[in-house]
């Protein structure tokens, strides 16, 4: 049985992100059109790429080839009312919405997305995978990642927030009869 191997990578960094709000669909914070096609050279075989349908996940997506497939399942979160809300306005105005939603992996106090409801769909997807083997990239977000983890992992759902994702980070997982997280020596 031939392996599926999924890296996934997240996004570059937004401005959201550094002003620590809750994302919409805002563009990289970096100049992407200069550098698009920059990282295609860093695999033997090209990649099946796929990314988020944000902009963000797209243009990240564009620095390691060109034909890139839109994919719904790898959104981001819904986070509904929360979208573009900054945490520590969240902090002041809504503490109890903001505790409830980071502590009850069930609850969505935004409208949007529970966490549990985002690890469903991305563990639907990943199972979808699996008879396709060879090698996926997807580029996509920290929530989608955590959740993959998660669910690779078979953790609690209460570990998701116990999990951080850098911009550009890199996890490689591995199906062979079962999904497993592989650790890669970097020079």
């Amino acid at each position: 049985m031939q392996a599926t191997r999924l890296t996934l990578i997240c996004h570059a960094r937004t401005v959201a992100q550094k002003l620590a709000r809750f994302p919409q669909d805002e563009p990289l914070e970096m100049d992407w059109q200069a550098l698009a096609g920059s990282r295609a050279g860093g695999f033997k075989r090209p990649p099946r790429l796929l990314s988020g349908p944000e902009l963000r996940a797209r243009q990240t997506a564009a620095l390691y080839g060109a034909a890139v497939e839109s994919v719904p399942a790898l959104r981001d979160c819904d986070m509904g009312r929360w979208r573009g809300l900054a945490l520590d306005e969240l902090q002041r105005e809504q503490p109890e919405a903001l505790q409830a939603w980071l502590t009850d992996s069930q609850g969505a106090p935004h409208g949007g997305e529970s966490v549990a409801q985002l690890c469903e769909r991305v563990g639907s997807w990943l199972g979808s995978l699996v008879d396709r083997p060879g090698h996926v990239l997807a580029v996509t977000h920290p929530m989608v990642i955590r959740a993959a983890l998660v669910q690779v992992m078979q953790c609690p759902l209460a570990s998701f927030n116990a999990i951080d994702v850098e911009p550009l980070a890199q996890v490689e997982l591995r199906f062979n009869g079962r999904w497993r997280l592989r650790l890669d020596q970097r020079d």
